[in-house]
Parts: structure tokens; sequence; C-alpha cells
């Protein structure tokens, strides 16, 4: 899992700096997957040590859960830009709603692998 939260992590960064590089490098803000990304890529790195893995991937699928709730609305604006709806920049939606779809996976990926981690942990033990 952790390698995998690097890949989101580099993922989310490569989002944001397209995003930036598509608003012409003058909206700091689209850089803000970017920041997600590099937490995510940090922890993720952290986490490849067996010692603190638990640590680190919990605090990276809570991360993930921040990303996603920060961002549902651009799902939702995203959803309304391909049925037509104008939006003043739709790069910064696209944006958005890639951000909360990647956040959204990785949290399912997470939350996938705790439940086989205590299942696992719970069949060693009986």
């Amino acid at each position: 899992m952790p390698k995998l939260t690097i890949v989101f992590g580099v993922v989310l960064i490569i989002v944001g700096v397209a995003g930036y590089v598509e608003t012409g490098s003058t909206h700091p803000t689209a850089l803000i997957p970017s920041a997600v990304g590099l937490i995510l890529a940090i922890t993720g790195a952290l986490a490849l040590s067996p010692a603190r893995r638990a640590l680190w991937m919990h605090v990276a699928v809570t991360v993930g859960l921040l990303g996603f709730l920060g961002t549902v609305k651009g799902a939702y604006d995203t959803f309304r830009l391909a049925h037509g709806v104008t939006y003043e920049h739709p790069v910064a939606v696209v944006e958005k709603g890639a951000t909360c779809l990647l956040c959204l996976i990785f949290v399912g990926f997470c939350v996938r692998s705790f439940i086989e981690a205590r299942r696992a942990r719970v069949l060693g033990q009986a």
C-alpha cells in the first residue's frame, strides 16, 4: 500500500502542475492538488518502514479523505460542465473533479487494505 500511496501522490502532483500550466501559470491555487500529492508521496515513503507503516498509512488516508471532502463540489461542477454549463475557469473545475475522483479511489483502496489487514490479524490470532 505505501507504493500505491506514492503513485497516487505523484499523479496528484502531475494534476496540479498541469492545471497550473493550463491556467497560464497565473493561478497558484491550481497547485493545491500538488500539495496534497506531495503529502501523500511523503507519507507513502515514510510508510515503507514496517515499524511505522500503520501510522503513516492512517495519516495518508486522512489526507486523502480531506482532499476528497474539499473537492466534492468540484466533482459536481465537473458533471455540470460535461452537460453544458459554462464556468469562468473550466480548467479549475476539471482539476477539482479529477482530484476528487483520485482521492476517493485512494481512500477506497486504503479502507479495503485496512479491512484486509484487520482480518489477517484476527485470523492469525485465532
